[in-house]
């Protein structure tokens, strides 16, 4: 079985000020002086960039085989790195669920002070959460969450609905003087939840908007190949419709191919999850990708951030409860030409 490998250091973050941004809500300072502290409550001090207790974080996440989850990785490493006070001992990640529980099971029995878990599969890791938090150490459940609260004392993570919300309403707002529009989807996988959630928020969305039928929709595999495979045959059933919603940004390298290979222009297209190819091709505004709605990576870093506050016993600056939050849910903002230039120290590859 694969061993966690320590990382320390004060080397500063992979993705700059955009990472810091993802933990601004731990901004604070220890200092009781009101000059310069941002208590949480009264006199509690809230977390900041200052050399506190040290905190040994354990790390637990998926396969790295999909650019999100490795930029999930990246986040995690760059995040600790930032803290001279923090540990991070990091598994290898896996897709199989026995081997990840394994891989949990020794962080909790190197006795480490808090976990961060990505689980593969939350349902089946529920168990294991359960197990740490019984065994004292804090979990932050990041992103698939587990099937009960009691499995974690911090759930941080994307808003898939609102991601389908956030590209309807792009959709719809470009298309709302135009009689007759119609909109085509490509999925991802249909046996997650999360697939689910983006297709509703999207069909919520679009009922705000009348003059809009969606006409079509495939579900691919979150790959570049089935993204390709997918958009063609979508090309194919459909000589012409207005816009596209493609629900990840790895398939939709895939799925630009095969617009390309069609030579169709004559739809926009609106992404999904926020990668660096993306965002280049927003900003060069020479093809149907126009838009991406965000699902971001950097809610690794944050999570690192409210472990680090737990296992110090610290607040969250700008708040005014003493402990942080149960659950942060992130928001899914739309990236165009108009703000891809503040989003791209962000984007993954």
């Amino acid at each position: 079985m694969p061993q966690p490998t320590p990382v320390t250091s004060r080397r500063g973050l992979l993705f700059g000020t955009a990472a810091v941004s993802a933990g601004v809500l731990l901004t604070g300072c220890t200092s009781n002086e009101p000059k310069d502290a941002e208590p949480a409550a009264a006199d509690r001090p809230a977390a900041d960039d200052k050399p506190g207790k040290h905190v040994t974080i354990g790390f637990a996440g998926p396969q790295a085989d999909h650019g999100w989850l490795n930029a999930i990785n990246d986040n995690a490493k760059s995040r600790a790195e930032k803290y001279s006070d923090v540990t991070l001992e990091i598994t290898e990640g896996s897709n199989d669920t026995a081997a990840q529980i394994g891989q949990i099971e020794t962080l909790i029995n190197k006795k480490v002070d808090v976990l961060v878990v990505l689980p593969a599969d939350g349902k089946a890791l529920t168990q294991v959460g359960l197990k740490a938090m019984r065994a004292g150490i804090p979990v932050v459940n990041l992103d698939r969450i587990f099937n009960t609260p009691q499995a974690y004392r911090c759930w941080i993570g994307g808003d898939n609905y609102g991601m389908g919300l956030s590209a309807g309403h792009y959709i719809g707002e470009k298309l709302k003087g135009k009689p007759n529009a119609r909109v085509v989807e490509l999925a991802g996988l249909d046996n997650l939840e999360l697939t689910k959630q983006r297709t509703q928020g999207f069909d919520d969305a679009l009922k705000n908007y009348p003059n809009i039928k969606k006409v079509a929709r495939q579900a691919a595999e979150f790959t570049v190949e089935s993204g390709q495979a997918k958009m063609a045959q979508l090309l194919q059933a459909q000589s012409a419709f207005d816009a596209l919603w493609n629900h990840d940004d790895d398939q939709g390298v895939g799925a630009l191919r095969a617009v390309e290979q069609a030579g169709r222009d004559d739809f926009l297209m609106v992404g999904g999850a926020g990668a660096l190819s993306a965002f280049q091709a927003i900003k060069r505004d020479d093809g149907v990708l126009k838009a991406t709605v965000l699902y971001p990576p950097t809610m690794a870093a944050s999570a690192i951030d409210l472990a680090r506050a737990l296992g110090q016993g610290k607040g969250v600056g700008g708040l005014a409860e003493y402990e942080i939050p149960s659950s942060i849910t992130l928001y899914s903002a739309v990236v165009d030409k108009d703000n891809v230039d503040q989003y791209m120290p962000t984007g993954f590859r």
